[in-house]
């Protein structure tokens, strides 16, 4: 009977490992099209949380810039890709040739900019992504100018602008329903970037929802931030399982092997989902003009300050090359960090039941 539960729980925490890493991996691919100069390539950079200048980033110009296809993949998961496509209607893309030209069906949805009035290439670009029964979503970039050169040359208020340029962005005459975002590449927690956001992750397949929440910049807005602490709480449980039922393999040492590996992935995902490792520190203060030491000194937790301690004690890796108070015990920092996780309350009852059904085997 031991030996069957044994067996039971090794193929159980299979399955669960199985499904953890399906769901980290999920591929999202999303096109981002426009004409040449309407601000694709800012926004695809801005988009990962990167600035025009840094390495990697897509190239920008008042000129066609994008010439072919050109994939971007997100600086933390590369499982999501923004694909910077070649403007509409040009004479080396036409429209009628356009959506074969990209091969269409590789993508998730559509974002089509324009930084004026969305042209007959936009809107016939739209219809036939209806046609192919996929998503698009109209984005206003640029925002940011007109209502700074309203403002100085006519006095006009920032509100009436946005209204205007809302009502007049956009021919509805073919389009069911139409909704125009305005946005700010370079000010993505102003207007209407956030309500993109929301759209795109109700509209989203439910297995894909997450997968592109987490590659949302963690400075957008606070809703974003707490729409990812959600997502990590909800797989708690699943970890929490997972090592409880190593814990009913009779293996000397398998239990603190597995639970060690875990944790240091967990803390892993939590710090590129918050954007709290070097590299993505190091682009929000890019992007922002805040110098890094001073993102980093705003960090208060202890557990966070003593991370790269851990997990170069862990894994031989330091997330954060800098100097850092010595932490107690390895496994006074591992309870820190399931404390601050909440494996430890949430997985109780969980851990409780599992070892009651072990000792009934």
């Amino acid at each position: 009977m031991v030996r069957n539960g044994c067996k039971m729980n090794a193929a159980t925490s299979s399955m669960i490992k199985e499904h953890l890493e399906k769901h980290d991996n999920i591929p999202l691919n999303i096109a981002v099209t426009g004409e040449s100069g309407s601000g694709k390539s800012t926004f695809v950079n801005a988009i990962r949380g990167i600035k025009n200048s840094d390495v990697g980033a897509a190239p920008t110009g008042c000129k066609e810039t994008t010439m072919e296809v050109t994939a971007y993949p997100h600086p933390n998961f590369p499982n999501v890709t923004f694909w910077d496509l070649p403007g509409i209607g040009t004479t080396r893309f036409p429209a009628d040739k356009y959506l074969k030209h990209v091969k269409f069906e590789r993508f998730d949805f559509f974002i089509i900019i324009s930084a004026k009035r969305f042209t007959a290439y936009d809107v016939k670009l739209a219809q036939e992504i209806q046609k192919m029964k996929k998503k698009f979503y109209f984005v206003r970039s640029k925002i940011d100018e007109d209502i700074l050169s309203e403002e100085r040359s006519k006095n006009i208020s920032a509100e009436t602008t946005v209204t205007c340029v809302r009502n007049d962005c956009l021919n509805k005459e073919g389009i069911e329903a139409p909704q125009v975002f305005l946005v700010s590449s370079f000010d993505l927690h102003l207007y209407e970037f956030s309500l993109l956001h929301e759209t795109l992750e109700r509209e989203l397949p439910a297995h894909k929802r997450n997968v592109l929440l987490l590659t949302m910049p963690n400075n957008t807005c606070e809703i974003i931030i707490n729409k990812k602490k959600e997502a990590f709480q909800a797989k708690i449980k699943y970890k929490a399982l997972l090592s409880a039922l190593v814990a009913g393999v009779p293996v000397p040492g398998l239990s603190t092997t597995v639970d060690l590996g875990m944790m240091v992935s967990v803390v892993q995902e939590y710090v590129l989902g918050f954007g709290l490792d070097q590299p993505s520190l190091q682009r929000l203060a890019n992007s922002t003009g805040v110098p890094y030491e001073t993102l980093h000194a705003v960090i208060k937790s202890p557990l966070f300050l003593n991370l790269s301690v851990m997990l170069s004690s862990l894994n031989g890796e330091a997330l954060i090359r800098k100097p850092v108070p010595a932490a107690e015990t390895k496994s006074e920092k591992l309870s820190l960090l399931l404390l601050s996780v909440g494996v430890k309350e949430k997985g109780t009852k969980m851990l409780e039941k599992t070892c009651v059904f072990n000792s009934c085997l």
